[in-house]
């Protein structure tokens, strides 16, 4: 295209939409354009090479579910909460959950059930889900982890931890463990 067709083009382009978008093709020089490329290589700079995808290392599946748990129940805490009871909650809570999630998530061998995932869809405001441990063959929940609050008068406002089972239609509370907030109301989840 002319250099005149090219400046007429950007200035038009500029005016109408009011010097909010700029082609770049058409602002560039020729000599821009040769001086991307480096002479000793066939690449040009401003390209993405093209990069084989590497296998990542052999990592424990369980260990890759522990984190994913932890990172679901530090998104439904939300940051308020999760910054004064993340240290607790991994000291205490997480082995627990880790403990649970490997009695259910294993077969009698000792190795994963490939079909088995963990939700990502925690409740907010006052809900108590936080994952649920997902039979992906059955299409049908296996375990679902909760936390629950609980404000007990004179002592203040706790988080109970606890999970259910399908085995008993998820009627039974399992008790993790708890953690205790503070006297004043805690917000709410993911808040």
């Amino acid at each position: 295209m002319k250099q005149w067709m090219k400046k007429i083009a950007v200035m038009m382009i500029a005016i109408v939409t009011l010097g909010m978008y700029v082609p770049a093709s058409l602002t560039e020089e020729p000599s821009d354009a040769k001086a991307r490329y480096n002479s000793d290589s066939d690449v040009s700079e401003t390209s993405s090479p093209a990069v084989l995808e590497q296998t990542p290392p052999l990592t424990d599946p369980m260990l890759e579910l522990s984190e994913k748990a932890k990172e679901q129940v530090m998104r439904k805490m939300g940051p308020r909460i999760a910054d004064r009871v993340a240290d607790e909650f991994t000291a205490v809570i997480l082995p627990h959950i880790e403990q649970v999630m490997q009695t259910v998530m294993l077969d009698e061998n000792g190795k994963p059930i490939s079909h088995y995932g963990i939700t990502e869809d925690p409740a907010s405001g006052y809900g108590e889900r936080i994952f649920h441990i997902y039979d992906y063959q059955q299409e049908e929940n296996v375990v679902k982890f909760h936390v629950r609050r609980d404000h007990r008068p004179l002592e203040g406002h706790w988080f109970n931890f606890h999970y259910h089972l399908k085995d008993d239609q998820f009627e039974t509370h399992y008790e993790i463990g708890e953690i205790f907030w503070d006297k004043n109301t805690p917000p709410k989840w993911m808040a």
